[in-house]
C-alpha cells in the first residue's frame, strides 16, 4: 500500500475575475522510502498541490480530489482537529523561505519545543533534550545555546537547518521539502541536500522535493513528476527522464540546462505560462511548443502509457513512427 496516493487533484482559487485552476487534474504516489521531485516553473502548481493535501490553503481555494489517502486514511474526511494530529507529526513540510518562515518574536527553542508539546507525550525536560538532539542532528554546532537564539541572528543555512530539525522532530513519515536550497549560497545548498538524503536514508521515511533544479534532481531523487501549468506532463524514474524524455516540455527544460548547451546563448523557452485568461482550449504547452499543430492547440491531450512517461501530449516524443503520424 502506497504512504501517500493522491488521484485526480483540483484546486480552484476564487478571484475577481472568476475561478483560477492552479492545479488541474493531478496524481501523485509515494511509497516508503521514495525520493520524489516535483519540477516545473514558477506557478506550475507544485507547493499549492502539497498545501491542498495537507490542509493550508486559504479558504478561497476549493479543492476536488477523487481519492487523497495518507497511510490507507482518507484526508478528505478528516476534521480540522484529527488533520492537527497527523500534520506535523506523520507528514510534515519544509517550507520556502526559512528567514520568514520562522516567528522572529520566539527562540528557536520556543519553536521546536512547541511542536514537540503539540504532538507527542513528553516532559519539560525531555522537550529540552530532544529539541537539543535535533539541533545537533542537522549540524548546528553548540545546540544548545543556539536554542535561545531568534531566528534573527542566524544566517540563511543556520535558518534552513532549523526548518528542517523543527520538520523532523516527531519522526514524520513523510517529509515535503518545499524548495529547501532557495537563497542559499552554492556550498550551503550542498550541505542542505546531503543533510535531507542521508537523514531520509536513516529513517526511511517518504521524501517529496519540490524544486525547479534540475541539477538538485538528478542529486537526490528516484522519480521525477514535471508539471506544468497546474497539470502533471510526465512521470519518470530519474535515470530515463534525463536520457529519454518525452514530453516536449520535460526535453526543452533539460535542453535549458547550463551543461546541456551546445551554443554560447544559453537556450530557453519562448512564451510564459498561461494564466488564467490565456489557457488554450487543447494543450496548455502547445504556445510554446515547437511540435504544435492544430490538434494540440485544440484539443485536450491524453496521458500516455508508463512506457511513454505518462506524457500528456499527442505527439509523445519516442513513440513509435505509428503513433506520431500526422
Amino acid at each position: 500500500m502506497s504512504l501517500l496516493r493522491i488521484r485526480n487533484l483540483s484546486v480552484d482559487f476564487a478571484t475577481a475575475g472568476g475561478a483560477f485552476r492552479a492545479v488541474d487534474g493531478v496524481d501523485i504516489t509515494v511509497d516508503e522510502g521514495d525520493v520524489l521531485a516535483i519540477v516545473g516553473e514558477s506557478g506550475s502548481g507544485k507547493s499549492v498541490s502539497m498545501l491542498a493535501m495537507m490542509g493550508l490553503l486559504p479558504w478561497t481555494a476549493t479543492i476536488t480530489a477523487d481519492e487523497m489517502s495518507f497511510d490507507g486514511r482518507d484526508l478528505r474526511d478528516l476534521t480540522a482537529k484529527q488533520r492537527r494530529k497527523v500534520i506535523g507529526r506523520d507528514m510534515s513540510m519544509i517550507f520556502q523561505e526559512p528567514m520568514s518562515s520562522l516567528n522572529p518574536c520566539f527562540t528557536v527553542g520556543f519553536q521546536i519545543k512547541e511542536a514537540l508539546k503539540q504532538h507527542l507525550d513528553l516532559s519539560k525536560a525531555q522537550r529540552h533534550q530532544r529539541a537539543i538532539e535535533l539541533l545537533d542532528l542537522v549540524g548546528i554546532p553548540d545546540p544548545e545555546r543556539r536554542l535561545n537564539a531568534f531566528s534573527f541572528q542566524l544566517s540563511g543555512g543556520m535558518s534552513q537547518r532549523v526548518m528542517i530539525a523543527m520538520a523532523l522532530a516527531c519522526k514524520p513519515r513523510l517529509l515535503i521539502a518545499d524548495e529547501p536550497t532557495t537563497a542559499l549560497d552554492v556550498t550551503i545548498q550542498a550541505q542542505i541536500l546531503d543533510l535531507l538524503t542521508d537523514l531520509q536514508k536513516e529513517t526511511g521515511m517518504g521524501l517529496i522535493l519540490i524544486t525547479h533544479d534540475m541539477g538538485v534532481v538528478a542529486e537526490t531523487a528516484q522519480r521525477v513528476q514535471v508539471q506544468y501549468a497546474g497539470q502533471k506532463v510526465e512521470e519518470q524514474p530519474v535515470q530515463t527522464l534525463f536520457t529519454e524524455p518525452h514530453h516536449p516540455y520535460t526535453t526543452a527544460l533539460l535542453a535549458a540546462l547550463p551543461e546541456r548547451a551546445t551554443t554560447k546563448r544559453l537556450p530557453t523557452i519562448p512564451g510564459v505560462v498561461p494564466g488564467q485568461f490565456d489557457r488554450p482550449a487543447g494543450c496548455l504547452f502547445s504556445p510554446r511548443c515547437q511540435y504544435a499543430d492544430d490538434t494540440c492547440r485544440g484539443v485536450k491531450p491524453p496521458v500516455q502509457g508508463p512506457e511513454l512517461g505518462l506524457a500528456r501530449c499527442h505527439y509523445p516524443l519516442g513513440a513509435p513512427v505509428k503513433e506520431t503520424a500526422r
